[in-house]
């Protein structure tokens, strides 16, 4: 494990130290769980802003489904006749 150190405003640090002493940990542990989250997040935000850049690209070059049949498909979910996706044709 790497040691890194961080500069706090001190309200940040005192709100900190009160979670700390609250949860029983070390303020150390509450900045790392709090990192891995944020990391976390970040990387999904990512990967679903390379997936909107992807279906953008696919609807530019006409690759789309017809609303009609997507809410054809929705509205069929939980029904005993439900539909599979509807595909690009």
């Amino acid at each position: 494990m790497s040691v890194t150190t961080v500069r706090l405003q001190d309200d940040t640090e005192q709100r900190l130290e009160i979670i700390a002493n609250k949860l029983q940990r070390s303020k150390g542990w509450i900045i790392n769980q709090a990192l891995v989250e944020y990391i976390e997040k970040q990387q999904l935000e990512q990967e679903r802003w390379q997936q909107t850049l992807e279906a953008m690209e696919s609807a530019a070059q006409g690759k789309v489904v017809a609303g009609e049949e997507v809410h054809k498909w929705l509205n069929s979910w939980g029904t005993d006749n439900e539909q599979d996706a509807p595909r690009v044709k």
